[in-house]
């Protein structure tokens, strides 16, 4: 921030942190009384000399750091300029599909949009590093290095248009995922049948890595200390999820239909058609919607999950509702075509009806609970409160996922043919 603001040379004290879940008789002898983490002087006595020593010349020139985009192209053999996309933290750390003038040319052939048209802009989630810009070749480039196929550049380029890293700096070490609907899922290969959560498809490991790419080399995201700060990181960080709903297998409406025509689909990434009106989508149309959050796992690590003779897989979901911290990104469920049949059989034949079962208080556990208003647990992003859910995989047993992703904008693919 102080670099953005022309201050390069702004005077910073570290403390040892982080400051929350401490006593006061903590903060005091390890922080007011402790030293630098950095400098190893004694906290005050350093804060002292910063407020009250003169600045030096070199302290008062003003100035920004802004990006170098280095030269066109580079020249070497393909095990040098492997090194050297390593060394100048141009890829995620593995391996890449050289970038030739050739591949970029053929990977431009998925879009009819012009190679210097600006796709969009992004910063790795705050105020540390200034707002990158990219455009149609700058993708087509990484999506090269990811190894996609120029069917697929239709599908990143929508993600690029979102304006949101999949690589955020958090200290959390936030996910990022996008559920993709519509006919372009068998166009270009997408698994939603076994695995489809996971990397065991090109077209889903391609794109996902093509995302992390432009957050990295169009987004100054990724950068361990400076533009990444997890505490202690998240795995899925290592490649954007990329999930297409099993529609055919769902007894649900699609992720995009449903939410598009929700009446609280204004303000959730919605507003985009012309006039400002929320678009709406319907079954067969290609729409990619962004997810960001905690990232999820396996049903069974919840306790009220425990496997039974007899499942009420209703009541499971609402007691996961419960446990998850509301407030950021609510409770996003993916189910497998099993459970999802399993809770349409128990009288919710939409989700919409299975969320106002679970938004209704429990009796048993609310009786000295204070009256909360209908959807107060929702969270960003879930319309009104409740889950979002969207259904995928196989059929081959009873498991399914659950955790906290905050579903964002949804935009369309076809635009970026």
């Amino acid at each position: 921030m102080a670099i953005l603001a022309g201050m390069p040379k702004v005077r910073i004290h570290y403390i040892r942190g982080p400051i929350w879940a401490k006593t006061n008789e903590q903060i005091r002898k390890q922080v007011i009384e402790g030293k630098s983490p950095v400098t190893g002087k004694p906290t005050m006595a350093e804060i002292v000399e910063m407020l009250t020593k003169p600045l030096t010349a070199e302290e008062k020139q003003m100035g920004e750091i802004r990006r170098d985009r280095g030269p066109a192209t580079y020249t070497g053999t393909a095990q040098e300029l492997q090194k050297l996309y390593l060394e100048k933290r141009y890829t995620d750390f593995m391996p890449i599909i050289l970038p030739t003038e050739e591949l970029v040319d053929d990977m431009l052939k998925g879009t009819s949009h012009a190679p210097d048209e600006v796709v969009g802009r992004m910063n790795p989630g705050s105020d540390a590093g200034d707002t990158w810009t990219y455009t149609v070749k700058d993708c087509a480039v990484n999506a090269v290095m990811a190894g996609a196929k120029p069917e697929y550049f239709p599908l990143i380029l929508a993600i690029a248009s979102g304006n949101q890293t999949s690589i955020n700096i958090s200290d959390n070490g936030f996910a990022a995922a996008a559920v993709v609907n519509g006919t372009i899922r068998d166009e270009i290969g997408l698994n939603y049948d076994v695995g489809a959560v996971g990397p065991y498809a090109h077209a889903n490991v391609a794109v996902g890595r093509a995302w992390n790419l432009i957050s990295i080399n169009g987004g100054n995201c990724g950068k361990i200390g400076t533009t990444y700060m997890g505490t202690v990181g998240n795995a899925q960080n290592a490649l954007a999820t990329i999930i297409a709903e099993n529609e055919e297998a769902s007894p649900f409406e699609p992720l995009a239909v449903r939410r598009s025509n929700s009446p609280a689909a204004k303000g959730y990434g919605f507003g985009n058609a012309p006039g400002g009106a929320s678009p709406k989508y319907k079954r067969g149309d290609n729409v990619v919607t962004l997810l960001s959050g905690w990232g999820v796992l396996s049903a069974a690590n919840w306790k009220v999950n425990a496997w039974q003779s007899l499942m009420d897989y209703p009541k499971i979901i609402k007691g996961i509702y419960e446990q998850q911290n509301p407030g950021l990104f609510g409770t996003f469920i993916i189910l497998s075509p099993p459970i999802a049949n399993f809770v349409k059989d128990a009288g919710f034949d939409t989700v919409e009806a299975l969320n106002k079962y679970i938004l209704q208080p429990d009796p048993a556990t609310q009786a000295d609970a204070p009256a909360a208003k209908p959807g107060a647990r929702g969270g960003m992003g879930m319309m009104g409160g409740g889950i979002e859910l969207i259904v995928t995989g196989s059929s081959n047993n009873n498991y399914w996922m659950a955790g906290g992703l905050r579903p964002g904008q949804a935009i369309a693919i076809d635009n970026w043919r």
